[in-house]
């Protein structure tokens, strides 16, 4: 197969507009940025609790690969420093500050997860630099008012949380439901959201929770619990590997719950096949992308080509882990703003093209899901579908929803 070029045009169609009337004359830089290179700072738990996404981080340095293959971005490689945080805000902090003050790299990008992100937000705004399309759904990064150096990329928890909740109300009104979640904003953004959704039924309805920490060995205690509580209904908001625990417990000790878990633990390669993926099925999601075990998607020029990228630039992830289209999805948004912003490639600038992206198209997205952002909205996916898993594959159902940017 010929590998095609690695960013096709469409992707550019929303975004040109937002550097058009800052074009300027002579070259300007900020740290990190030469006529050859551009340095990008990014965390990634390579290791720790959350390992599991660091495929993300793996997909991320394969696109810029290929990008730095073709050419780079206008003319400038890409020099993707990604450090091993093990989802530890402490060393989140440690390495941030390394990758700014020793590294001087122009950016974060991507850092993956809700508390590390935390942790170095306040040190990434006070500092003017761009704390780039978090690699977290938290309801946190759309407050461009008081951290206007940070912005999301995913939809929120919230909004997802809150599409669950409907769902429930308009299918399964008498629901008791049950929630295991991980005991920090992550998880609470779930909650908080299956409560908003819920409205004033909420009390009744929500018949018991149960938190863990990453350090927890199991679950099997909490979903123990949840089913004492009588609830038909469960919804999880765990990272991949407890994520993966409960649905293998809930399907062993004969508990047939209906099942909601959030996006960003539905892999087939790294959640549902590891938790045995007979176990799985019936469950239900939400998500945003082409998932890349759907066989709806293969014939497609998008995948096709996604997919030649894997094989040359990317072979240690699976090709059914959606953690690769996320990656390949995020690197994409990225390049697109780096391209947009021209030689003008100082925080400032680069941060405002971040903050002006209009109806951006990307090959992975789901149709009619686009990415846009503004000055005072830094959401940048609003939208997202239903589905359910088969055993084999997830199988989008209903319509695209639009919800709020939390």
């Amino acid at each position: 197969m010929i590998f095609k070029a690695p960013i096709p045009a469409l992707i550019f169609a929303g975004i040109f507009a937002a550097a058009s009337g800052d074009v300027c004359t002579a070259a300007e830089y900020g740290p990190g940025v030469t006529d050859t290179e551009i340095k990008i700072g990014n965390t990634m738990p390579y290791s720790g609790p959350a390992s599991g996404y660091s495929a993300i981080g793996k997909s991320l340095s394969a696109y810029f690969a290929m990008i730095n293959d073709h050419g780079g971005i206008n003319g400038r490689k890409i020099d993707f420093i990604s450090r091993d945080d093990s989802y530890s805000p402490p060393k989140t902090v440690e390495v941030v500050r390394k990758l700014f003050e020793e590294d001087q790299a122009l950016l974060l990008f991507q850092s993956l997860g809700t508390p590390p992100n935390l942790a170095i937000r306040g040190y990434l705004n006070d500092n003017k630099i761009p704390q780039l399309f978090v690699g977290s759904g938290a309801d946190q990064w759309n407050d461009p008012k008081h951290y206007p150096w940070t912005i999301g990329w995913q939809p929120s928890y919230g909004t997802e949380a809150r599409i669950f909740a409907h769902y429930v109300l308009d299918n399964m009104p008498d629901a008791k439901i049950a929630a295991l979640y991980q005991n920090d904003d992550f998880g609470k953004d779930y909650i908080n959201g299956m409560r908003a959704g819920l409205g004033d039924k909420a009390g009744k309805m929500i018949v018991a929770t149960q938190s863990y920490e990453t350090t927890d060995p199991t679950v099997d205690s909490q979903i123990s619990a949840l089913q004492a509580s009588g609830a038909n209904v469960l919804l999880t908001a765990a990272i991949p590997k407890f994520t993966t625990l409960a649905i293998r417990k809930v399907y062993d000790i004969g508990w047939r719950p209906t099942q909601f878990v959030n996006s960003v633990s539905t892999s087939v390669g790294s959640v549902m096949k590891p938790a045995g993926a007979e176990k799985g099925v019936g469950v239900i999601s939400a998500t945003y992308t082409k998932d890349p075990s759907d066989p709806r998607w293969q014939d497609t020029p998008e995948y096709k080509e996604w997919l030649a990228w894997m094989k040359k630039y990317n072979p240690s992830v699976n090709v059914s882990d959606a953690l690769a289209v996320y990656g390949y999805s995020t690197a994409q948004t990225l390049v697109a703003v780096l391209k947009a912003s021209g030689d003008n490639l100082t925080r400032e600038h680069v941060m405002k093209v971040a903050a002006n992206l209009h109806d951006l198209h990307l090959p992975m997205l789901l149709p009619g899901i686009t990415i846009s952002t503004s000055a005072g909205d830094y959401a940048p996916i609003k939208q997202m579908q239903l589905q359910k898993f088969d055993g084999n594959a997830w199988k989008a159902f209903g319509d695209v929803i639009k919800g709020s940017g939390g």
